[in-house]
């Protein structure tokens, strides 16, 4: 899926795909550094990075508004993802809502001087690009469906619980329509009732991955890892945005601290089996129910 087909993409987009900021996005994975963990506990079909999700986000918002100033806000919802993405939530203590570092979006957008210039050429106001959730489409609060949280489902459920097909994305995506729901705003939906159970379905099971002692361990592992490393000098905060996850994750493995190379190793060779059931934090939540024909699942 990581192999994107650029001739299907609208052409008003296609120049902002150039934008470092963008770009940036291609080397951080969207399994927040698991794709490093061990084996035993992720085994991933493929490499999706957080680039490949922002632009499907895009594209499946396109898709139901033909509207360029929400659909190119929607590409750049993640724009202030770190390396390890919601791992940094983890170690900032942000379980529940995992949005601490969205607070950089504005700074971010505002510091690339091409996604500027070609917001100015199409005269789009760069603020509704960085209040990307004014756009009930891109996103909006559980349990309401939107493009962002639609194609989380997808590719989560492709990649790493694997209970979604390929055939199974093309019947979803087909079935999308808009609706106004209860609050009166536009929310992404579907005709048919088959596929949203289908989506609701893969969404529990998701969530059910989510909230196992495996995942936040090794969640709060590569937390620590990199809190380690940052209180030891090691790599800063910045780092965390100027270094891809290959680059950055190489120069922890490669550090001569002993404490950090014993934790980095249970990190990529602990057996699932060993893995202590613990508490589980107060974890995000992901509650789903869509509209189906107008009405809420």
């Amino acid at each position: 899926m990581e192999q994107l087909d650029y001739k299907n993409i609208p052409v008003f987009l296609k120049k902002y795909l150039e934008c470092p900021s963008l770009i940036r996005l291609m080397k951080v994975g969207y399994f927040c550094g698991m794709d490093f963990a061990s084996k035993s506990v992720y085994d991933f079909s493929e490499y999706i990075s957080r680039f490949a999700h922002s632009l499907t986000t895009a594209l499946l918002t396109y898709k139901v508004t033909k509207d360029k100033t929400s659909s190119i806000a929607a590409l750049f919802h993640d724009v202030a993802t770190p390396c390890f993405s919601h791992v940094i939530d983890y170690m900032n203590g942000d379980y529940e809502k995992q949005e601490s570092t969205e607070e950089f979006t504005e700074y971010i957008i505002k510091n690339d001087k091409y996604l500027l210039e070609c917001l100015k050429e199409d005269n789009i106001d760069v603020d509704d690009i960085i209040n990307f959730k004014k756009f009930s489409i891109v996103d909006n609060d559980r349990p309401k469906c939107c493009a962002d949280r639609l194609d989380g489902v997808i590719l989560t459920g492709f990649s790493w619980t694997k209970n979604i097909t390929k055939e199974d994305i093309k019947n979803i995506v087909s079935d999308v329509r808009v609706f106004k729901n209860e609050d009166n705003e536009d929310e992404i939906g579907f005709s048919s009732r088959i596929i949203a159970s289908k989506v609701v379905d893969v969404n529990k099971n998701i969530d059910l991955y989510c909230h196992t002692s495996e995942d936040n361990y090794m969640m709060q592992l590569l937390a620590t890892i990199t809190k380690l490393s940052i209180d030891k000098g090691y790599v800063t905060c910045d780092d965390l945005y100027k270094n891809n996850e290959a680059e950055l994750f190489n120069i922890l493995k490669n550090s001569k601290d002993k404490e950090l190379r014993e934790k980095i190793y249970l990190f990529e060779n602990i057996d699932i089996n060993v893995i202590p059931k613990t508490d589980i934090p107060n974890v995000k939540i992901r509650t789903l129910r869509p509209l189906v024909n107008g009405k809420r699942y």
